[in-house]
């Protein structure tokens, strides 16, 4: 595991400024836990690498995001939460399905920390997510359904409209459309249903697992892959480094064989 990480003022600064392709983050004079804030979210922030798309879940020790009638507002710890709203900061959008915009209710902004909003997309085939649901409120950030139905949307709402396939979206295909929007980095939220899709289809690079110290029982469980083989020789095996983060610990999992080009240059 990493040493003790500081998201400083000034980390953070450089983290904002190297997404806006203002600075580097390889030079400087930053303290060793600073220079672990920056190998934490440095993949996040470049912008020389071209396209890239994160996922990010919260669960309990033992696997799960709720309990069993649903409750999952406090599964991850308050360093956890801002380790999120870090995450939302440095991409160009967030996505998450219908079926997590309809129970949490997410408004998918950056409140705990520095940073503009990112567009929020909402995955939504056949059109359930009510106009009026929290995350298509206009706060100035762009909103994006993609959908299959012709339900019509309130004015300022984009959106892009796909085929499917059994009722559901290729990953390749949302990114393709998204890029097409102008929206190259992108963090795939929620739920574990979306982000399992993605990472099935091979459409991250990275995923982040932000493990709480607790354990729920029951519930729901964070990811349920598909085609996995019933051999743990052949189980997916990511590049994996864990980062403490007070109430928390993160898993940063690196996933396809381009996971390190993402990584930070060596420090100078």
């Amino acid at each position: 595991m990493e040493s003790s990480i500081d998201v400083s003022t000034r980390v953070w600064e450089r983290l904002l400024e190297a997404k806006n392709g203002d600075s580097c983050l390889c030079c400087g004079e930053f303290s060793e836990s600073e220079r672990v804030a920056l190998d934490l979210y440095g993949p996040l922030a470049r912008r020389d690498l071209g396209p890239y798309t994160v996922g990010q879940i919260g669960q309990s020790l033992d696997g799960r995001v709720a309990t069993a009638n649903g409750d999952s507002k406090q599964v991850s710890g308050p360093d956890g939460f801002q380790h999120l709203h870090r995450l939302r900061a440095l991409v160009d959008g967030v996505i998450i399905g219908v079926k997590t915009a309809l129970h949490d209710s997410p408004r998918l902004t950056v409140r705990h920390c520095e940073g503009e909003d990112p567009a929020r997309v909402v995955i939504d085939p056949s059109g359930r997510l009510p106009n009026d649901s929290p995350v298509l409120e206009d706060n100035g950030a762009r909103r994006i359904v993609i959908q299959s139905s012709d339900k019509t949307r309130p004015s300022g709402v984009e959106v892009l409209s796909l085929q499917t396939k059994n009722g559901q979206f290729h990953p390749e295909e949302i990114t393709a459309a998204l890029h097409e929007e102008g929206l190259k980095h992108l963090l795939v939220e929620g739920g574990g249903f979306t982000l399992a899709k993605f990472i099935d289809a091979h459409m991250l690079q990275r995923i982040h697992i932000s493990i709480a110290p607790l354990l729920i029982g029951e519930g729901p469980t964070g990811l349920n892959l598909q085609g996995t083989s019933p051999w743990l020789s052949q189980a997916i095996r990511p590049n994996t480094r864990a980062f403490p983060l007070g109430s928390d610990v993160v898993f940063d999992c690196g996933l396809g064989e381009d996971a390190e080009l993402f990584l930070i240059p060596q420090h100078k």
